[in-house]
């Protein structure tokens, strides 16, 4: 039945019909399940020794499918452990298993292995995160927000979904790359809608890394003409539909206060004066579970030409005593003068974890009184005049600092959080300290 769909494309309707009715059912069921008669050719895995496929396309491109068809296949291949990956266990659930698009979808009784033996269609156990098919093979689901669930298990495939929106992207990629390694070629598929990021830009540069980009528009045969003539026409050219739409990475969100132009100024090479002072900034999460924020610690410095550099980003998820010991150890490699650290959360609390480790630490608790655009504000102009540098790469912080839009509601980023008490207590606060009345207090 191999290309049936293209020879029938060339038909005239008549002949069409004819063919198609001339099927029994079992030869109709087969075409229709038959996944490579109707994909178009970028939703087909490319040829060659890769091991890393990546998707990178728009809204309604056919990512899903794409890659729940890709994970169909390599386990009719013999792929015997699989890994899917999504943003949150519900994205896992709804749309990479149950979605329309999704795995249980695309997959049928009458599939079968390579070599002829039956498969049929997998089971769903939404209680054990896992979909078994007849012959044993498991894929099982993971979310991005509990990274730890992926230490341990071993894959020998992997499904990674929206990439660019995992809430714990650099750990969770580590982790899920560290258990791939069953089999002799252990291969990962990433469907994602593009950001600029990190992670995302070293993938795209590994030797091993296959890439297909695609737009929204690939796919219109299949959207909704009220989708088209609406969404797309709304945002067709704009900065959020070149990325949404158009599938490109581009350089910084819209609202951001920092540019990457600012960006590579400061990471531009410089020589590393010594220092006048030293902060280590912390940025503490307010709870203590595998669903907390990242605890921001930074440090930073003042040189003896009366730049601000930063000097190092030790941010993590970690309990207290964990944050606490880290930013001690960081404090007394770099010889800082003091700890400075957010209190809104309970100051004296933060004080206390951190004298827990070192009681003999100096230790500042400022406290915002203002929201953190107006705090953010005077250190992204620092940036804009050429006054900051960074003294090493800094890659999750500097994500942080041209993807946050702080007039969109997001959520302010840890690590860029510390960095802004660390750039403050050793640009703002000294050099003038009337300047940001209102904006903080210490303590």
């Amino acid at each position: 039945m191999s290309s049936l769909i293209a020879s029938l494309a060339s038909q005239p309707e008549a002949v069409r019909s004819q063919i198609l009715a001339s099927l029994t059912e079992a030869q109709a069921l087969e075409l229709l399940y038959d996944w490579r008669e109707w994909a178009r050719a970028e939703q087909i895995a490319p040829g060659g020794d890769w091991q890393t496929w990546l998707v990178l396309a728009g809204r309604g491109f056919g990512k899903t499918r794409t890659g729940a068809e890709w994970v169909r296949e390599k386990v009719r291949a013999g792929a015997a452990r699989v890994a899917l990956i999504a943003p949150t266990a519900s994205d896992a659930r709804d749309v990479m298993v149950e979605g329309e698009s999704g795995l249980m979808a695309v997959c049928w009784a009458g599939d079968r292995l390579r070599s002829g033996a039956p498969l049929g269609r997998p089971v769903y156990e939404p209680s054990k995160r896992r979909v078994t098919w007849a012959n044993g093979a498991v894929a099982t689901l993971f979310s991005a927000e509990e990274p730890e669930r992926l230490r341990g298990p071993q894959h020998d495939t992997m499904w990674a979904d929206e990439l660019a929106a995992w809430k714990y992207l650099r750990e969770t990629w580590d982790m899920a790359m560290f258990g791939l390694r069953l089999g002799a070629a252990p291969q990962v598929c990433i469907t994602t809608t593009p950001k600029p990021l990190a992670v995302l830009r070293e993938i795209m540069a590994a030797a091993t890394t296959a890439i297909t980009r695609g737009s929204t528009r690939d796919n219109r045969a299949n959207l909704a003409p009220s989708f088209l003539t609406q969404i797309v026409a709304k945002y067709e050219g704009t900065r959020l539909g070149r990325q949404e739409l158009d599938a490109e990475i581009m350089t910084e969100a819209q609202g951001a206060l920092w540019t990457r132009a600012m960006i590579d100024v400061a990471g531009a090479p410089r020589a590393v004066p010594q220092m006048k002072r030293i902060v280590v900034a912390i940025d503490p999460a307010t709870t203590d579970n595998e669903q907390s924020a990242e605890t921001g610690i930074v440090a930073a410095g003042r040189g003896m030409d009366d730049r601000g550099y930063l000097l190092a980003d030790a941010s993590a998820r970690r309990s207290p005593g964990e944050w606490a010991a880290k930013a001690v150890s960081l404090y007394r490699e770099l010889k800082a003068d003091r700890i400075v650290a957010e209190g809104n959360q309970g100051g004296e609390m933060v004080r206390h974890t951190i004298h827990s480790v070192d009681p003999s630490i100096p230790v500042t608790i400022v406290y915002a009184s203002r929201g953190k655009a107006a705090r953010a504000e005077p250190i992204a102009a620092l940036y804009e005049q050429g006054k900051v540098s960074h003294a090493a790469p800094l890659p999750d912080l500097e994500d942080q600092m041209v993807n946050w839009e702080p007039l969109s509601g997001m959520p302010s980023p840890d690590r860029l959080d510390a960095a802004v008490w660390a750039l403050t207590e050793l640009m703002v606060t000294q050099a003038a300290p009337t300047a940001q009345a209102g904006t903080y207090r210490r303590g």
